[in-house]
C-alpha cells in the first residue's frame, strides 16, 4: 500500500518489543496507527533468515521497517528487500544510542555525520519507490542541540528525505546507559516544534515521553505527527481510541474482551508455525492495567503459556478470569 503522510500517530520501533506478534496485537486496537518493526542491521536483512526477521502479516499494514547501516550500498540493498518484502516505508536509525550500535557506527552516533545521512538517503531512495525516513535525536554529547540539529535536518532533507520523527532529547554515548538516555536527558519539545516552522514543508513528527492520546493531539497543534513508545507498550489500550480522534473513523472502538478473541485466529496460525504461545502472550500483558482482574489475567497467563502444547485456550481461560464491562472509557 502507499501511505498517505502526514501520519498523526505511529507506534515507536523497540527491540524485543515490536515484533511480528506486538504488531498484530495492536493493529487489533487501531487500524490506522503506523506500526514499525524491531531495527535490523543490514547484515542481518541482507544475509539472515529472512523469513524469521522480516515475515508480517498482511493485516499489519501500514507498517514499516526500520534499518540500522552507515553504508549506503548496504542499506539500498537493504531498503529494496523491505520494499520487496512488502513494507510501507524505510526508517533510517539514528536514534538508538546503545554501544553494539555505536560500534557499527549507526544508531545516534550518526548525528555527527549527516553527509554520510544524506548519502545513505539518496542510495535509498534511488532503490526503492516507497518512503525513506530518518528518527533521530536532537543532538548527541556536547553538541549544542538546535545547530546540531537544524544542521542535520537541513543537509538530509536535501538529499530527498522529507519526513524525519525526532526523539527530543539529546542522546549522552558515553556515561549513559541505553535506558537512561531514554528518561535522564530533558525532553526539548520545542526544538522540534521550532524545527517544524522553520522546516513548514518538512513532515515532522515528535517523540518522546508522549504517555496519552490527549497529549498527542496537544504535540499535533505544532508538528504534523506523534510517535508513542513506552506507553502504547505498557498501556496499549490507550491505542483504541486513536482511529477515532486522529484518523477520522466513526467506529467504535473494540472493548478489550473482543481485542483478546480477536487474537485467536492468530495464535492458532502462529502456533501451527511453531512459535510458542509466550512469544505472542508477552505483548498482550498490559491489556486489562488498571482494570478489575488484570492481575488474575497476568497471572494465569506467566503460569500457563509455557505448559506443552499451550494455544488459545489457555488464553480464553486467563479471559474468563476478568469481568467483561461495557466498553470503557478509553484513557485519553
Amino acid at each position: 500500500m502507499m501511505l498517505s503522510y502526514p501520519m498523526p500517530l505511529c507506534v515507536a520501533p523497540m527491540m524485543d518489543w515490536t515484533d511480528r506478534h506486538c504488531r498484530y496485537f495492536h493493529r487489533q486496537l487501531s487500524r490506522h496507527t503506523l506500526l514499525y518493526t524491531e531495527m535490523l542491521t543490514t547484515g542481518a536483512v541482507i544475509h539472515g533468515d529472512r523469513e524469521r526477521l522480516l515475515g508480517f502479516s498482511s493485516a499489519e499494514h501500514p507498517v514499516a521497517l526500520q534499518l540500522g547501516g552507515s553504508e549506503p550500498e548496504k542499506m539500498a540493498e537493504a531498503a529494496r528487500i523491505g520494499e520487496e518484502w512488502g513494507y510501507d516505508e524505510i526508517n533510517i536509525n539514528v536514534g538508538c544510542p546503545s554501544d553494539r550500535v555505536q560500534s557499527g557506527r549507526f544508531g545516534a552516533c550518526l548525528m555527527a555525520e549527516p553527509e554520510l545521512v544524506a548519502r545513505l538517503v539518496g542510495a535509498m531512495r534511488e532503490a526503492v519507490r516507497i518512503p525513506v525516513t530518518v528518527k533521530s535525536r536532537i543532538a548527541i554529547d556536547e553538541m549544542e542541540e538546535w545547530p546540531t540539529l537544524e544542521n542535520f535536518i537541513r543537509r538530509v532533507s536535501a538529499a530527498g528525505c522529507s519526513r524525519f520523527i525526532v526523539h527530543a532529547r539529546k542522546a549522552w554515548l558515553q556515561g549513559l546507559s541505553p535506558k537512561e538516555n531514554r528518561d535522564i536527558p530533558p525532553l526539548r519539545y520545542e526544538l522540534v516544534y521550532r524545527l517544524k516552522s522553520e522546516f513548514p514543508n518538512l513532515d515532522i513528527s515528535i517523540n518522546g515521553g508522549v504517555k496519552t492520546l490527549d497529549a498527542a493531539a496537544e504535540h499535533l497543534r505544532h508538528v504534523n505527527g506523534v510517535m508513542i513508545g513506552r506507553a502504547a507498550y505498557e498501556n496499549p489500550y490507550i491505542l483504541a481510541e486513536a482511529d477515532r480522534r486522529f484518523f477520522g473513523s466513526t467506529e467504535a472502538p473494540r472493548d478489550r474482551h473482543a481485542v483478546v478473541e480477536g487474537m485467536f485466529p492468530y495464535i492458532e496460525e502462529r502456533r501451527r508455525d511453531g512459535a510458542p504461545l509466550n512469544a505472542i502472550t508477552r505483548h498482550m500483558l498490559g491489556l486489562f492495567q488498571g482494570l478489575q482482574g488484570a492481575r488474575a489475567w497476568r497471572r494465569y497467563l506467566s503460569e500457563n503459556v509455557h505448559k506443552p502444547g499451550a494455544g488459545p485456550e489457555v488464553v480464553a481461560a486467563a479471559l474468563a478470569l476478568v469481568p467483561r464491562a461495557a466498553p470503557a472509557e478509553v484513557a485519553a
